[in-house]
């Protein structure tokens, strides 16, 4: 099923704004048709009442009452009616009479509406519609007479039908005029919404720009503060945050700075004084045969911790060259079958503990030097802790900037655990806590992927499937420096 896209900030703005513009139009334009409505109609209703009970106290009313005196009376109260013209009816006990000789009685006149001048001796009204739907007033008056001090009823009720349809008319003009005001009103009430819109949105869009910015590196960004609302309160909260991460920043490369320098200046000072344990080294070796077993075995483990102390400070030193950026590539045209042999020659591995496919005419353009320490590095690490055999394969593959080279490096062990593949190419890192003493400085592989970057490749590890550590190198046939 598709999804629809969410509508944006500004499109809800403007919905929610003209939704309460719509809802504060409609129920204002509602309670004013009811108040208006019933002043309308309570004012023709008043009227009608009061001139109705007014013209029958100033009847002067004969008991017994004949019908021709009634049918008189009703004339003459149909003669004075306001503020329309009226439908006068009588009703003396089984009398009838109207203004209308052919209709002595109407549907408008309900039972209830009789009930209740019976009842109350007062005038009494209700609004009515009639067979065809047209509203009526409907207003029924007793005539009384004071006999005693006592008001009585003579029996006499005189009732009138005022037709409301001037009264319909007017509030039907109203309800359209409403109508038609809506949607200009609405037209209107678009304005303050995007002008409501654009004040709201423009510190968003500012905020946005300025994450933008603090993502990019940036750290110095910051926002403008207008006012001192909602909106304000955030962009002084971004401003602390960015303030802070900047001097968090500045800090830890601060730190680094310092750390790489220190890294740098005791590898350099460890150097010279390396060199000349090294040679003293190698002089007692060759006269550790001629000493006792113990001095003998002393002379070793010193010549062999010595020995790693100096690997670990080459490392130290290279690494602490492509952390200042100052490692430099040396291109050269190289035959890269030519040049893995020579590696495993010089290391002599040349032997079973490796199988290569090297297919005959791949040339690359890069830095022999480098791309020996690369492949050097990947095969003793597959070595010391995969096992042999350990595979190496060259092929090439098309890639969007050109033909690229893949040098694959599989071993025969246990594989990678998932949970130290992450941090395989991190410094110092070493899976297992029995290597600590193990000739590796921890920094073989980070110093491999920082020689591949510089060629501008990439370096993947892994496990095949059938099981076995697998190093992916594929960078370009033609390096640039």
């Amino acid at each position: 099923m598709r999804r629809i896209a969410p509508l944006g900030l500004r499109t809800r703005l403007i919905a929610a704004f003209l939704l309460v513009a719509a809802i504060s139009a409609g129920t204002t334009a509602a309670l004013t048709y009811q108040q208006a409505r019933n002043a309308i109609l309570k004012q023709t209703q008043d009227t009608a009442v009061s001139t109705l009970r007014d013209q029958v106290e100033q009847q002067e009313i004969r008991l017994p009452l004949e019908q021709q005196e009634l049918q008189r009376i009703v004339i003459e109260l149909g003669k004075r009616g306001k503020p329309h013209p009226w439908i006068i009816f009588g009703e003396y006990g089984g009398i009838r009479v109207s203004t209308n000789p052919g209709t002595p009685t109407s549907t408008v006149i309900t039972d209830s509406l009789r009930d209740r001048v019976r009842n109350n001796q007062y005038a009494a009204f209700q609004r009515v519609e009639d067979q065809r739907g047209s509203p009526w007033l409907t207003i029924g008056v007793p005539a009384l007479f004071e006999h005693n001090g006592y008001i009585e009823s003579t029996g006499v009720v005189f009732y009138a039908s005022v037709p409301l349809s001037t009264e319909k008319q007017t509030v039907e003009a109203m309800v359209e005029a409403a109508q038609q005001g809506a949607v200009p009103g609405l037209a209107i009430a678009i304005v303050p919404a995007l002008l409501a819109a654009r004040s709201v949105l423009r510190p968003v869009r500012d905020m946005r720009r300025a994450a933008q910015k603090l993502g990019r590196g940036r750290l110095d960004t910051r926002i403008e503060v207008r006012g001192a609302d909602e909106l304000a309160g955030l962009a002084r909260t971004f401003n602390e945050t960015a303030r802070a991460l900047e001097q968090s920043v500045r800090e830890l490369q601060e730190a680094e700075v310092r750390a790489r320098r220190f890294a740098s200046d005791v590898s350099h000072e460890l150097r010279t004084p390396l060199a000349g344990m090294l040679a003293v080294t190698e002089v007692l070796d060759e006269d550790a045969a001629r000493l006792d077993a113990d001095t003998a075995k002393a002379l070793r483990l010193v010549s062999a911790e010595t020995g790693k102390l100096a690997v670990l400070v080459e490392d130290l030193m290279e690494i602490s060259r492509f952390d200042a950026r100052a490692a430099e590539l040396n291109l050269d045209d190289v035959d890269i079958a030519e040049a893995v042999r020579k590696t495993l020659e010089r290391r002599h591995w040349d032997d079973a503990r490796v199988v290569t496919d090297l297919p005959h005419g791949v040339r690359a353009r890069l830095d022999p030097r480098r791309f020996d320490v690369v492949l050097a590095n990947l095969v003793g690490n597959a070595l010391r802790h995969g096992g042999a055999p350990v595979h190496v394969t060259v092929s090439t593959a098309a890639g969007a900037d050109g033909e690229r080279l893949l040098i694959d490096v599989a071993d025969s062990g246990p594989g990678i655990a998932p949970e130290v593949l992450p941090h395989i190419f991190d410094r110092f890192f070493k899976a297992d806590a029995a290597r600590t003493r193990s000739a590796g400085s921890g920094l073989g592989l980070a110093i491999t992927l920082e020689n591949v970057r510089l060629h501008g490749g990439t370096l993947r590890a892994g496990n095949r499937p059938a099981g076995g550590a697998l190093f992916t190198l594929d960078m370009p046939l033609e390096a640039h420096v």
